[in-house]
């Protein structure tokens, strides 16, 4: 089967389709990512580690099991299509919640452990200088997890780009809307497209050699500013 060019104008669609999906994920996991990690690190009731459970349960459940659950609570007769008005499903906006929700642990649970690693004594420090809980959360605790949110950023980021079984279950393949790399890929390799498979999932093989030597050297670096 002829492949034409083997970097066409709807590889670069997906291409930035796929970007803006991982950005958009990234800042909002990072808003709704960081206080829960706050609240998973300091709390001392019953509850953390249930919750801290359901954060984690992406890692281990299988993406299609996810994904299809999704689908069901965003499709046409879910609860969440009454409440909002209109279903989510195969939108770019159903790929944003259920990307949010895939890539989760993988930013929660690294600035958890960063506030964590923290401790009580800065906090309490601050609360001496009578520096109100927000401002000791922002002037203080933020910057000592600066690690932590630089790696669950880069690692909730690289995810979504990487993210393949929801995004299939939730968005199809729709181009334009809902067909990012991952999916293009499959689709390539389907059709013996092998030139374009082989373009993005080389693309795709460096950008995860990227941002695992980011992330080490960051920590190294950090680790270096420490000592």
């Amino acid at each position: 089967m002829g492949e034409g060019h083997l970097f066409d104008a709807s590889m670069i669609e997906t291409i930035l389709l796929t970007l803006k999906l991982a950005a958009i994920t990234t800042v909002v996991l990072l808003l709704v990512g960081t206080p829960l990690a706050w609240w998973l690190a300091r709390t001392r009731g019953p509850w953390k580690e249930v919750i801290a459970s359901l954060v984690s349960l992406p890692i281990v459940l299988p993406p299609t099991v996810l994904g299809f659950y999704l689908l069901i609570a965003m499709g046409p007769d879910s609860p969440l299509t009454a409440l909002l008005g209109f279903k989510l499903s195969f939108t770019f906006e159903g790929l944003v919640l259920g990307s949010v929700i895939y890539s989760l642990p993988f930013v929660v649970n690294p600035i958890r452990n960063a506030f964590e690693a923290m401790g009580d004594r800065p906090m309490e420090v601050a609360a001496t200088l009578r520096a109100s809980r927000l401002d000791a959360f922002v002037t203080v605790a933020l910057p000592l997890a600066l690690p932590g949110l630089m790696t669950g950023a880069i690692l909730g980021f690289a995810h979504t780009v990487g993210e393949f079984g929801v995004v299939l279950m939730i968005g199809g393949g729709i181009p334009g809307e809902t067909k990012v790399l991952s999916v293009t890929i499959f689709d390539y390799v389907e059709t013996l497209q092998w030139g374009k498979a082989h373009v993005l999932a080389g693309g795709m093989l460096v950008l995860s050699f990227v941002v695992i030597l980011a992330m080490l050297l960051l920590e190294r670096r950090l680790n270096r500013g420490r000592t």
